[in-house]
């Protein structure tokens, strides 16, 4: 196997305690990296991120894990920086359930437990150039594929994501060359994520109405529902006028209108049939594979599964 090569590489490290930031530091020196930042803030690890995006990230859990998650998840979903696919590795002195389920529901590619050794942090790295997972695209999460059963049936699709690491420490591409590749693959793989990200969320914006209708005929209130399709909406919205998509913008701005007029109360009946019209037109939009017939099904199905789940909180 060809030995990897760091010395173009580069590393960003944020840790707020200066020895262990150094340490860090050092092992990375060792195992050949040569242009290595660090950081001793979470906000600073994430301008950083966003202004000058490294090849590789390490960032310490312990303290910020809100924080670094809330920064790593809107990078991954790429409304944040230049590149979302950076290779990066949480660091935490100790594994907690909770920790655990933020990180890797914050899209990170690893999670080490620190004290490490330079051989297990080299192992780690090398595993991302040679091996790095493919990543996912959900409702809520963009990042490498978490599933443990691979058998379970799943209509997710994985993409490879760029990788500039990989670039520079196997491929041995100049830094120039480095950023000629990687503008070519941002942009297919930017492409994949906002068109998969618009779909997910425009059947999500169909399950939330849906759901509003449950509440609404039990004579509860919708409020959260609400709120989040006016979430989706502006996220779809902001993704569609970035890729010129009028007719998708369209659509999201009924839904919005909707929103406001049941916010206001203003002609309930009307507005909630709008909303209904305009999340499934939208829906629609983004599955011309489908008929709306097939979609509806989709929906109806979904539902099934959330009542179902419902009714065993319940009776448990």
């Amino acid at each position: 196997m060809m030995r990897l090569s760091y010395d173009t590489a580069e590393a960003l490290v944020y840790d707020p305690i200066a020895p262990n930031r150094m340490a860090t530091r050092a092992v990375l020196y060792t195992l050949g990296f040569r242009k290595i930042e660090t950081v001793p803030t979470a906000k600073a690890f994430g301008e950083y991120l966003r202004k000058r995006p490294p090849d590789l990230a390490l960032c310490e859990m312990q303290g910020a894990d809100l924080e670094l998650c809330a920064t790593i998840q809107a990078l991954r979903q790429g409304g944040e920086g230049h590149n979302p696919f950076i290779v990066i590795i949480a660091t935490a002195w100790e594994k907690n359930a909770a920790l655990i389920a933020r990180v890797v529901n914050s899209g990170a590619d690893d999670l080490l437990l620190r004290p490490f050794s330079t051989a297990l942090l080299g192992s780690r790295i090398e595993t991302h150039i040679q091996r790095r997972k493919g990543f996912v695209v959900t409702t809520d999460y963009v990042g490498p594929d978490r599933r443990r059963d691979q058998a379970r049936p799943s209509n997710a699709e994985l993409f490879d994501a760029p990788n500039s690491l990989k670039m520079k420490a196997r491929d041995r591409l100049t830094p120039e060359e480095t950023a000629q590749r990687l503008e070519l693959e941002l942009r297919a793989a930017r492409e994949v994520l906002n068109s998969e990200k618009m779909r997910r969320d425009a059947f999500q914006a169909c399950i939330q109405w849906r759901l509003m209708q449950d509440k609404i005929a039990g004579r509860g209130t919708a409020g959260e529902e609400l709120r989040k399709i006016a979430g989706l909406a502006g996220a779809i919205a902001k993704r569609a006028r970035a890729a010129d998509f009028d007719q998708a913008v369209g659509w999201c701005e009924s839904i919005q209108a909707a929103v406001e007029g049941l916010e206001l109360g203003v002609d309930r009946n009307a507005s909630m049939h709008l909303l209904g019209h305009a999340a499934l037109s939208l829906n629609q939009l983004f599955r011309p594979e489908s008929s709306p017939d097939e979609s509806l099904r989709e929906i109806d199905a979904t539902m099934a599964l959330i009542r179902a789940r419902e009714a065993e909180k319940l009776a448990s």
